[in-house]
Parts: C-alpha cells; sequence; structure tokens
C-alpha cells in the first residue's frame, strides 16, 4: 500500500460513505473531500466535514499509518494546526495537536471499494518495463490521445524553463538564446551541454559583428573548442588560427577551458567538426533567424530554411589536415526534425506564452507532420499496442515514460486511472 493511492481513493471519493465513523466511533460525514494541491503542508485542502454535531472546515492529511504524522514532524509544523480530519489506511497511535486535544481520525481500510483494491494490486503487482503494459491495449484510445495532449504541453512547459533561465543571463535576447538552444541541439547528446559553453562563450554581439565572413564564425567556433590543431598543415587550418587569435584580442575575450568534444561513435556527419561548421554557415547565411523561425509555421518551409550546405574546406574535410572525397554534408530532414522538436518548438512556445499568445494548435499541427522518432522507447509502447504516427505521439510517449512509468507515477496518470475505474 502507497499513500498516493490513498490520495487516489480520498481525490475521487472511491471509498463507502455509508456509517463514516471516525477510530473514536464519532459518526463522521464528508461534505467536501478538498482540493488536491500537491504542494507543501496538507494533501488536502478547505475540506468540508462533520463529525458528531459539529461541522469543520480546513484540511486533510493522508498517511499510510497514523503514527506517521510524528514520523514526518508534523507536530513542529504550523502548516498542520489547520488540519481538521487524519486520513490513514491504519491507525496505531493517537496523534494530538499542540492544546492537547486529540486530532480525529478515519481509517479507510475499511471503508474502501474492494474492487479497487483489487484493480489496484493488478496494475502495481509486476512489471517488467512498465505497470500497466499488459493491460494498454485495452484502455479506450480517446482517454490516452486526450492524455497524450496533456503530456505533449507538459513537455513543452517543462523544456520552456531552461529557456527562461537563458534568458536571464541574456537580459532577453531572444536571438541568443535561440543561438544557445541551436548550439547545444547541434551537438546532440554527445557534445550538447559542450557546445552550448562553447556558444556561451561568445558574445552573441560578437557574433552579430561578425557573421558576415563565414571563416570569422568558424575560427570562433572552432576555437573555443579547442578543435584548431597546434600546428596546422593546411593554410585554411593556419588561416583560422590567426583569425581566431586576432578576434580574441579585437573583442578581448578570454581565454577559457571547455573539455574536449567528442568523436566517438559518431557517423562522420556527425562529427563536432561538421556540425560547428553548418552551424557558422547557417550563421553566416541567416540574419534575424529568431524571427523568421517564429513566423514559418510549415515544416517544408523549415525544411527550405536549412537546405544550406557547408563552406568549401569542409565539403572534402571531416577533421582539420585529413582530406577526404567530396561531399556538400547538407542538413538531412532528420535532423531538421530534431531542431524542430528540440529548439524550435519549445522556443516558439516559451515566446508566445511571453507574450500571453495561444499557439497550441499550431504547434499540434506542426508536430502531427513531424515524422514519428525512432528509439527503444517507442518500439517498446508500440509492441504493446500504442503506435506513433507522428512526432506528436513520440513527444508524448517519451514524457509518459520518462516522467510518469519511470516515477511510478501510476495514479497520476490518466491511463493508470481509468484501468482502476470500476
Amino acid at each position: 500500500m502507497k499513500e498516493d493511492f490513498l490520495h487516489y481513493v480520498w481525490q475521487y471519493k472511491k471509498f463507502s460513505f455509508s456509517n463514516l465513523k471516525t477510530v473514536s466511533g464519532e459518526l463522521l460525514t464528508v461534505i467536501n473531500c478538498g482540493q488536491y494541491l500537491q504542494l507543501s503542508g496538507p494533501d488536502f485542502f478547505n475540506a468540508q466535514i462533520i463529525i458528531g454535531d459539529q461541522k469543520w472546515a480546513g484540511n486533510v492529511e493522508i498517511h499510510i499509518k497514523s503514527s506517521d504524522w510524528y514520523l514526518h514532524h508534523h507536530e513542529k509544523d504550523e502548516a498542520y494546526d489547520s488540519v481538521i480530519l487524519h486520513v490513514v489506511w491504519e491507525h496505531d497511535t493517537p496523534i494530538f495537536r499542540k492544546d492537547n486535544s486529540e486530532l480525529p481520525v478515519l481509517e479507510l481500510k475499511d471503508y474502501v471499494l474492494k474492487e479497487v483494491v483489487r484493480n489496484y494490486q493488478e496494475l502495481t503487482s509486476s512489471k517488467s518495463w512498465i505497470y500497466c503494459e499488459n493491460q494498454l491495449g485495452s484502455v479506450d484510445e480517446f482517454v490516452i490521445k486526450n492524455w497524450q495532449e496533456r503530456l505533449f504541453f507538459e513537455r513543452l512547459e517543462r523544456k520552456s524553463l531552461s529557456i527562461e533561465q537563458l534568458l536571464q543571463e541574456t537580459a532577453n535576447d531572444w536571438e541568443a538564446v535561440l543561438f544557445y538552444m541551436l548550439a547545444k541541439n547541434f551537438g546532440l547528446n554527445t557534445n550538447g551541454e559542450i557546445f552550448l559553453k562553447v556558444a556561451k562563450s561568445i558574445p552573441f554581439a560578437v557574433l552579430r559583428k561578425e557573421r558576415f565572413e563565414v571563416e570569422n564564425l568558424e575560427a570562433l567556433f572552432f576555437g573555443r573548442a579547442d578543435l584548431l590543431p597546434m600546428e596546422p598543415e593546411d593554410l585554411y587550418a593556419k588561416a583560422l588560427k590567426a583569425r581566431f587569435d586576432y578576434l580574441l584580442q579585437k573583442h578581448q575575450l578570454e581565454t577559457i577551458f571547455i573539455e574536449p568534444v567528442q568523436f566517438f561513435k559518431h557517423r562522420p556527419d556527425n562529427f563536432p567538426t561538421i556540425r560547428l561548421a553548418q552551424l557558422a554557415m547557417l550563421y553566416h547565411k541567416e540574419s534575424n533567424l529568431f524571427s523568421k523561425l517564429i513566423d514559418t509555421k510549415d515544416v517544408e518551409q523549415f525544411y527550405k530554411m536549412f537546405s544550406i550546405s557547408i563552406s568549401d574546406y569542409w565539403q572534402t574535410h571531416y577533421q582539420f589536415d585529413k582530406e577526404s572525397p567530396k561531399k556538400k554534408k547538407q542538413f538531412s530532414n532528420s535532423f531538421i526534425d530534431l531542431l524542430l522538436i528540440n529548439t524550435i518548438a519549445p522556443i516558439k512556445y516559451a515566446y508566445a506564452k511571453s507574450l500571453g499568445k495561444e499557439i497550441s494548435e499550431d504547434l499540434l499541427e506542426l508536430f502531427y507532420t513531424i515524422p514519428a522518432e525512432k528509439n527503444a522507447i517507442i518500439d517498446k509502447f508500440s509492441q504493446f499496442g500504442c503506435k506513433s504516427k507522428s512526432a506528436f505521439d513520440t513527444q508524448s510517449l517519451l514524457t509518459l515514460k520518462n516522467e510518469y512509468c519511470n516515477k511510478s507515477k501510476c495514479l497520476q496518470c490518466a491511463i493508470g486511472i481509468q484501468l482502476l475505474k470500476v
């Protein structure tokens, strides 16, 4: 038995209301179970009950055992002085208020509907991947789709928190925040944090001034990422090194240490050298990138905007001083999809939120047109009957797995609640 199950029972009134009595034998009538806020302090706020002939209004605290009150040190917390009823599964000790009056207790185990307990035990009894894996296919599709939409926006809201932090760091410079986020996502999972540090080490005002020459951007990016050879052989590598030293002096940039980028396990087209060169070309080609991305809604327009090549040197190189067969190395649609999912959509959401604008339908339409992501989590959900047709499905399912299934939050999940219904 877990406390969140008792929260569910109380919130959704899954217990018999007739002949309720406190452990001291007084008749109990529940008028209003209160509001479940999931904040610090008592579990349910503004409940209304009648004990005997006395009507009470206040808060309700829920525990597995009565003694948990003392285990959690509620007797020392003034926030619990307003508790009017202690709801427990098992009463094992009396609880006293500061004025030495005994706190009324309702022992729930004799009142909870047996079918609810059985369904809860079935839902949480075994788990090889997620608790509901054997029942997921039986859940009404309407319930799942509505829940997925909620999960989709939860994910965007969570991502917007990091954007808000970056806005504070940049004095609300949305262009700079976009640059930081793009840099992080160009680095993928392996080099994302390193690329973010590289981007943050270059004031965006410097990037604005130097974007007219792609070689200057490459010099800054490769220099800050410590990718320029100490003793370069190629003329281009030598030129970039000289440019970097000059730009450091010109803009009075401090010398910093950033941990080495990783090449290991990357396909050549995902090498950090190639991704940084592509980022440099993007900012060389596109001015006012933020406003263009905000105004763009159609996925094909995004593909067109990112249909840029790479500088001549990198068409014949993957690393400095090592020539390779010529290849344009343009962005793939799948890479642009990742940028849409992880950078552009969260930026659009956060920006609209800052203006008080509603763009939920636009974002949903966009994600319906982005192909479904492919990974082990999505494959598993497909095996259990929850198939993905678009990035909307995959993003919501990733949130479901990471934020609910992995944390055993079945009773805060619409699917879990549906499976518990009797």
